[in-house]
């Protein structure tokens, strides 16, 4: 799986292999405050259903990952996270794209996440994408304690 031509020079859009787990992991360190681990990342890289998509720069490496559940029409976005350099530059929004993109072929209808709610950026990106709120889970998050947002959003 590769990106297509809207992706920058030197940036690519693939499937995660065994190799770039301890990048991911760095990446999810760095992003999340109570982060999953590499046995988690392997544990899911043979599994149905599962997608695990790395951008990678062609001279730095890995900058960025997504994981995706498909489970018949509906899909979660489990996580989407770029290194910390990364963010801002418009590349979250060409992931989350090509994420889209592989839920609908997948023939996902509905695709379901959960988001800080204090994490005004995700939820901007979220909602440029057409992501809709349908819920709110209390005190989800640890590390501070916080409410998720339930997001959704309605696929042709």
């Amino acid at each position: 799986m590769t990106g297509g031509s809207s992706l920058p020079d030197g940036i690519e859009i693939r499937t995660l292999g065994p190799d770039d787990v301890d990048a991911v992991v760095e990446i999810e360190t760095e992003a999340f405050t109570t982060p999953w681990k590499a046995d988690t990342f392997k544990s899911l890289m043979d599994r149905d259903g599962v997608e695990l998509i790395v951008m990678e720069d062609t001279t730095e490496g890995v900058i960025g990952y997504a994981v995706l559940w498909c489970i018949l029409d509906q899909g979660e976005l489990a996580n989407l996270a770029l290194s910390p350099l990364r963010r801002g530059t418009g590349l979250g929004s060409r992931l989350l794209k090509h994420v889209v993109d592989v839920a609908s072929s997948r023939g996902v209808h509905k695709l379901f996440l959960e988001v800080r709610s204090s994490n005004s950026a995700a939820i901007d990106l979220y909602q440029r994408f057409g992501f809709a709120d349908v819920g709110l889970r209390p005190a989800y998050y640890d590390n501070p304690r916080e409410d998720a947002r339930v997001m959704l959003l309605e696929m042709a």
